[in-house]
């Protein structure tokens, strides 16, 4: 991937597409192929085929995708696993019939067992059964990873498949029927303080662990896999680390300066008990994360802040 390919980047509006966009012009690429949704909607398999007819991208980013949290997923799944199909098995096979030299699919880290064995190794994908807020979603992920997996054996091409880690940075969705946890939490919390509210209500028991990733590494290490790794085993990008999602209610109380105190909802659920992913896959091939937690969660609050 040289500064004059033509690279396309699906979804570049959203969290991870955005992200890619930023690293990409820093680093030099300037032929980047970004419509608008209005320009071409990507559950249309005419359009799709006729956008990449008429542009033939030599690398492609997909990123785009229908996401959300736990409510989203439990309230929409019909729309999770047909929007994420289409949108997945147009672009991976017009990339194919017009000789795309190299995809990347982005995956999720909800593609693994819901008690899969922590850390999560890229091998345990498949082995069990799914968290089932999600399984949707899920679901659509995984057909995503096997098809580029069968395009490479039966057709040659080079589509490699990263699962990243839980995600927050700029252009994330706050909306609270509809985002992940850190969106919602952040939103929460800065509303509380600004409202001088004496208690934020928040989901399930706290105890539930995550791991939280930096959208600015993951594009960091996405553009690098790009670069430097070719084959069908998917690859996990994340930090190594988790913490509880008490702590993470804490570390963003304490960056939005809200003095309050948080009362847990435990009817709710809590989701997967813990997902950590083994990124020690990643750290061979030679790219490790950058972005500490609480550095993150600062530049997001001043995003927030400057966006809201």
């Amino acid at each position: 991937m040289n500064f004059n390919s033509t690279i396309y980047v699906a979804g570049h509006r959203g969290l991870v597409g955005s992200a890619l966009v930023r690293i990409l012009e820093k680093q030099g690429y300037h032929n980047l192929l970004l419509p608008e949704r209005s320009e071409l909607d990507l559950l249309d398999q005419r359009r799709v085929s006729e956008f990449f007819q008429q542009n033939r991208p030599e690398y492609v980013f997909l990123a785009a995708a229908k996401v959300g949290g736990i409510l989203a997923n439990m309230n929409y799944p019909a729309s999770f696993i047909y929007d994420n199909l289409m949108i997945e098995s147009n672009i991976i096979h017009s990339a194919y019939q017009n000789a795309t030299r190299k995809l990347l699919f982005l995956g999720s880290s909800c593609i693994y067992p819901r008690m899969a064995p922590q850390p999560i190794e890229e091998k345990c994908f498949l082995t069990g059964a799914l968290e089932e807020t999600n399984k949707a979603y899920a679901i659509a992920k995984i057909a995503g990873i096997i098809t580029c997996q069968s395009y490479n054996q039966q057709y040659g091409t080079d589509y490699i498949s990263v699962m990243p880690t839980n995600l927050y940075g700029p252009n994330d969705n706050f909306d609270l029927q509809k985002s992940h946890v850190l969106p919602a939490l952040l939103r929460k919390f800065h509303e509380a303080k600004l409202n001088q509210e004496a208690t934020v209500v928040v989901w399930g028991t706290g105890l539930a662990r995550r791991e939280f990733l930096h959208v600015d590494d993951l594009a960091s290490a996405c553009v690098y896999l790009m670069k430097n790794y070719s084959g069908s085993e998917i690859i996990n990008i994340g930090t190594g680390e988790d913490i509880s999602i008490n702590e993470a209610a804490q570390a963003i109380m304490k960056t939005v300066g809200y003095q309050g105190t948080i009362a847990w909802d435990d009817s709710k659920p809590d989701g997967t008990p813990r997902k950590l992913l083994d990124v020690s896959k990643l750290h061979t091939l030679g790219w490790k994360h950058r972005i500490r937690f609480e550095e993150g969660l600062k530049r997001y609050y001043e995003w927030y802040l400057s966006n809201s």
